[in-house]
């Protein structure tokens, strides 16, 4: 529990405890109703506060396991283009068959009008 209750929190309190004051309640009274209340609103916001540290620290580990993620996936995708040599140069070996094709094709055709 904190050692210190911020003058705020008292305040509220104090408010708090005023409300639901009963008649023939003493001021004493009054004032450990709002003690007790004032450590149950710094009990509440201790609470939050772990909460909101334990939602963050469980991000943090979400986005870290999600960067290790995106690396191991960009490592895959180097090894995939590096690959080997055989579909490095398929591109290009398929353009220069292709080209080889036509020109045999043209030397053909050219070949048998020839004969005609």
């Amino acid at each position: 529990m904190p050692k210190s209750i911020s003058e705020q929190t008292k305040t509220d309190a104090l408010k708090i405890a005023k409300g639901i004051q009963k008649t023939g309640q003493t001021k004493e009274q009054t004032k450990l109703i709002s003690q007790g209340i004032e450590k149950g609103i710094a009990l509440y916001k201790q609470q939050q506060k772990a909460k909101t540290r334990e939602a963050d620290k469980l991000r943090k580990q979400e986005l870290k396991a999600k960067q290790k993620a995106d690396a191991e996936m960009a490592e895959e995708i180097i090894e995939e283009v590096k690959g080997n040599g055989f579909s490095r140069y398929l591109p290009w070996g398929l353009l220069i068959l292709s080209w080889a094709g036509f020109v045999a094709f043209q030397v053909l055709t050219n070949a048998s009008l020839a004969s005609l």
